[in-house]
């Protein structure tokens, strides 16, 4: 007769699991992914390095996991930004422009973990996750030009193509910045790079409103990326 866990026992597992999945993202937002590592990660968390292996069968699988839910996490996040400042300003393209300055800002706030995140070299399950992070912002953002668009707030367009644009083009203005401060371990100010982005977004959308122009800090209130 096979074992069956009680729900007791399968609780303390998934919470075990937390934990680990917490110490995770805590070693990667402190020292990036090379610098974890399981027996790192299991200290961190006040367990054997052999616990964290019953849970995942190896490094990439556990960083893996890691990826997927602080991406996740981000998205959620710029969803719930976008839809904050429509409900504001009542325009659906202050949702797009604050969901991207948000994406920006949050991750300049935490720059190890967002560099990690965005560009440092990792293995190719890893790089899966990061992929289908891109794919994701993409589509929320997608949807959000649909609505500005069919709003009359800007011109109608390819909108998957033009918010593929503008996550590439941010991920890229964010690596030399991110880079920089996950080297020397300082935090930079996201006011001016912000500001930027805002323009950029605006005029990658076709907006010919000026006073949209103003900077949306949508991201300020909402601090970086998330570790827990």
């Amino acid at each position: 007769m096979a074992y069956r866990r009680t729900p007791a026992v399968q609780r303390r597992l998934d919470e075990l699991r937390a934990r680990l999945i917490d110490a995770a993202i805590a070693q990667v937002a402190e020292n990036g992914y090379a610098g974890c590592s399981v027996a790192s990660v299991a200290a961190a968390a006040g367990v054997g390095t052999g616990t964290v292996y019953r849970h995942f069968e190896s490094k990439s699988e556990l960083f893996a996991e890691v990826f997927r839910i602080v991406c996740g996490r981000e998205v959620q996040a710029m969803v719930e930004i976008g839809e904050m400042a429509r409900a504001t300003d009542g325009r659906a393209v202050d949702a797009v422009v604050a969901s991207v300055c948000a994406f920006a800002d949050r991750a300049l706030r935490t720059p190890t973990l967002a560099h990690a995140l965005l560009v440092e070299p990792v293995d190719q399950t890893i790089d899966t996750e990061r992929l289908a992070f891109r794919a994701s912002f993409r589509d929320t953002l997608s949807v959000a030009i649909d609505a500005a668009a069919d709003a009359g707030e800007i011109p109608h367009q390819n909108s998957e193509f033009t918010a593929a644009c503008i996550v590439g083009a941010i991920g890229e203005a964010l690596v030399t910045p991110l880079a920089r401060s996950s080297r020397d371990h300082e935090t930079p100010d996201p006011t001016t790079l912000t500001t930027d982005i805002t323009t950029f977004t605006l005029r990658a959308l076709g907006s010919t409103d000026a006073q949209h122009t103003r900077g949306h800090q949508s991201g300020s209130a909402a601090g970086g990326l998330r570790r827990g």
